[in-house]
């Protein structure tokens, strides 16, 4: 590693003072290291560069901060292949499983090349409008189309590559990849999906019918999703960050997508420890 970029969930008031020292650390070892434009500015008006670019000049990427700021940045990465080192400074997360206590010394084994990669496989959805490309996402965690507050129950007619799965009543529908289904999908009643499983989980938000479960395809088919109402509220959301208003019958698209999120795995925890932390199980 000769170069590393730094992000952070600038709003956690421990983000800035740990992305000095951090940025001393990797100085001081002959490491370059590049800061995100808004950080750099937090941290005395350092010269950044800006959050989309900063993937293309590293060698990795460490986020100090949650889940939430680790897939926000993972969409900037794209088709690169960067590696992230998701550090949690609150408490542990599905993906920054690894804490600040622990931090340093997962970095000299970064830094040294002794260190293995889980890849998260991501989505693409796209949504067509009348015949027409409205709108392209990359995903990491999920897809999510939900009807607004005072809107009624949405039907969505859902096809799996060519063939008619069904046509939800329901407030909203979940696709998720197996890295987001400990996010919104498990909220919803789905699965918890093993990260390294090549599929995708569709999961109704309280169906109108209650036979209408979660189902597991596979991570190659392509789902299509046409909406069915006619004056309700109705949003798309990618990873519960960016999205859109939807229109009647508009499609929704979703297929595995050529790129993959590449995660820096901890040396010291592994993924069933940091479900059974983050869930509390075995605990009274």
């Amino acid at each position: 590693m000769k170069s590393i970029g730094l992000y952070a969930k600038r709003t956690n008031p421990d983000a800035v003072h740990v992305a000095q020292k951090l940025r001393h650390w990797l100085l001081e070892r002959g490491i370059r290291v590049l800061v995100e434009r808004k950080l750099a500015a937090d941290m005395g008006g350092l010269e950044g560069v800006d959050g989309r670019d900063l993937p293309k000049q590293v060698d990795c990427i460490v986020v100090l901060g949650g889940d939430g700021t680790l897939i926000s940045v993972a969409r900037n990465i794209g088709n690169l292949k960067v590696p992230i080192l998701g550090v949690n400074l609150g408490s542990l997360g599905f993906l920054t499983e690894i804490t600040l206590d622990g931090l340093y010394d997962e970095l000299e084994r970064v830094l040294a090349g002794d260190f293995n990669v889980s890849d998260r496989i991501m989505l693409q959805a796209g949504i067509q409008r009348q015949g027409e490309q409205v709108a392209d996402y990359q995903v990491l965690n999920d897809v999510v189309i939900n009807k607004g507050a005072l809107a009624r129950i949405v039907d969505m007619e859902v096809w799996v590559d060519d063939d008619y799965l069904t046509t939800f009543k329901a407030d909203g529908l979940i696709v998720s990849s197996p890295t987001g289904s400990t996010a919104y999908n498990l909220a919803a009643g789905g699965p918890i999906i093993y990260p390294g499983l090549h599929c995708l989980v569709i999961t109704p938000i309280c169906p109108h019918m209650l036979s209408n479960r979660p189902i597991i395809v596979s991570d190659e088919s392509v789902i299509r999703i046409i909406m069915r109402f006619d004056e309700e509220r109705v949003f798309f959301t990618a990873d519960g960050q960016v999205g859109m208003a939807l229109q009647a019958r508009d499609v929704v698209e979703i297929r595995k997508a050529e790129m993959c999120t590449h995660l820096i795995k901890s040396a010291t925890k592994e993924y069933f420890e940091v479900l059974r932390t983050k869930l509390h199980w075995g605990e009274r």
